[in-house]
């Protein structure tokens, strides 16, 4: 198993796919997410070709995606088996996929360190600067306002229903802390977001 084939043939693939998609899960999102998770793994037991492969195709089956570019849990398997990927490391990869998104309360914890890692890299990329931009690129891209005073869904509603926990459910130390940061940066970013609403 060339594992550094592997994962350019797997770069390669995923940016075809989700080269220009316009949700806020494009390419750019799924690099940053593997640089992060990257980063996180380091001075970890993790297997970084898991962490790095997982990263990576972590978003093909999300159902934000469109339906051209939105993949099967079936079809991210057989693109890992024509990778030439092992069973093991294919069973591994598929359960942090399963196992990564945010639903409901956002409480599904993967079971390995690998997964543990990509889904506080996935969840940094949702935080901060970059995650304040991207849910507005994704509420555009649904036809969702902005903000609705009455509470009703909106972009600003998403910070409350989803970002502003992020931070409480990291599940590395250097996952927290990264959050700690990008976390302050959404809470200024409303106070002034509601300073200009009111005046």
């Amino acid at each position: 198993m060339n594992k550094i084939m592997i994962k350019t043939d797997a770069e390669r693939l995923v940016k075809e796919r989700l080269g220009n998609e316009g949700s806020g899960h494009d390419w750019l999102h799924i690099d940053r997410v593997r640089k992060l998770s990257i980063q996180l793994a380091e001075g970890t037991e993790a297997d970084e070709f898991i962490v790095e492969l997982a990263a990576l195709l972590h978003d093909l089956p999300d159902r934000k995606l469109a339906d051209d570019r939105r993949m099967s849990r079936l079809e991210v398997e057989t693109m890992l088996t024509s990778l030439s990927v092992g069973d093991d490391e294919r069973t591994q990869i598929m359960h942090i996929i399963d196992t990564i998104s945010f639903k409901g309360t956002g409480r599904t914890i993967p079971e390995t360190i690998e997964g543990k890692i990509v889904q506080d890299a996935d969840r940094l990329d949702a935080i901060g600067a970059i995650g304040i931009a991207r849910t507005f690129i994704y509420a555009g891209s649904k036809g969702t306002p902005v903000y609705e005073p009455d509470g009703s869904d909106s972009a600003i509603q998403h910070f409350y229903d989803k970002l502003l926990k992020l931070k409480g459910l990291m599940n590395t130390d250097a996952g927290r802390k990264k959050a700690e940061e990008r976390h302050r940066f959404m809470e200024v970013y409303l106070e002034t977001f509601f300073k200009e609403w009111d005046r």
